[in-house]
């Protein structure tokens, strides 16, 4: 096989506009030269790309299956360059982390400071996602490392323990499902709760586990963060659903009740994930040592 990736982002922009003409302008090649391009590479990889008709050109089942592979590719050589550039600029490495928003409010701050701390020479670049997707960004390889919850399938991925984290709904004292020695999620869906903002992960997981009951969630008002639920909460707005850790660093308050939710889903582990962890950089090998162990302060909670 013999192409470039002149020929693989020429081939992307002929089927993104339709026909070759556009696609070779879109690539600042004249018409003859994309054609060539293009014969030449059905040649080299012995089978058509195009369908040809009147209206322009389509993609046949191979021609398909090119540009899964010619947008990774054409992605990967764009990491690289930017990595490549960070060198340059003295930085010796970045880690790409996904991870879900228990992980990165509850778990990650004080790891993470004390890897940067100790790795002056690493950047980490953090991006919030819904499980599900940082699963996806893994397989594809966009990636290096993500944190998710058990119950997303991860077949395709290494994982190691990270932490557990339980789900809890925290209830105004006098709201009438403090009354329930152990509501389920259902019952919390016959209320208006407070929630999180719509693009965190935590609310698209919920979402996600009241349409399997063939509902929708009532929210009163959505916050930017855990400790503006229980704050919500505590005031009587209504109740709300926060990861254990976030009640555990929380002061007693006589306002507030908890209870666990007895779902299977909400007794959620956080698994670390790579597509291979062998196969990391040795600086995103050394992210991963470093969020297998608690963080110094952690520790010292522990001794204590």
């Amino acid at each position: 096989m013999h192409f470039d990736l002149i020929d693989l982002r020429l081939y992307l922009n002929i089927l993104d506009a339709g026909n070759i003409t556009a696609g070779a302008a879109r690539s600042h090649l004249s018409l003859a030269a994309a054609s060539a391009r293009i014969r030449a590479l059905e040649a080299s990889l012995g089978t058509p790309f195009f369908l040809r008709g009147r209206r322009g050109v389509s993609p046949t089942p191979a021609g398909k299956a090119l540009a899964q592979h010619a947008r990774l590719i054409l992605l990967q050589s764009e990491r690289l360059r930017e990595d490549l550039a960070d060198y340059a600029n003295g930085v010796k490495g970045q880690v790409r982390l996904l991870c879900n928003t228990t992980a990165l409010s509850e778990y990650l701050p004080e790891r993470l400071a004390d890897f940067l701390r100790e790795h002056p020479p690493v950047d980490v670049d953090l991006q919030e996602l819904p499980s599900l997707r940082i699963v996806h960004a893994l397989s594809q390889g966009v990636a290096d490392l993500g944190i998710v919850s058990d119950a997303v399938d991860t077949r395709d991925l290494q994982t190691r323990p990270f932490q557990d984290d339980p789900l809890v709904l925290v209830i105004p004292r006098d709201h009438p499902l403090a009354a329930l020695a152990q509501p389920k999620f259902s019952d919390t869906l016959r209320h208006e709760l407070v929630g999180l903002a719509a693009d965190s992960a935590l609310a698209v997981y919920l979402e996600e586990q009241a349409l399997h009951l063939g509902q929708r969630m009532q929210l009163r008002v959505r916050v930017e963060s855990f400790d503006a639920v229980l704050r919500m909460v505590a005031r009587g707005a209504g109740p709300g659903i926060v990861p254990q850790a976030t009640l555990d660093r929380w002061p007693v308050d006589s306002r507030l009740v908890s209870r666990p939710l007895p779902e299977p889903w909400a007794r959620r582990k956080l698994l670390l994930c790579a597509r291979s962890f062998e196969h990391l950089p040795s600086y995103a090998k050394a992210l991963l040592d470093a969020l297998s162990e608690p963080a110094t302060g952690d520790r010292a909670r522990m001794d204590s």
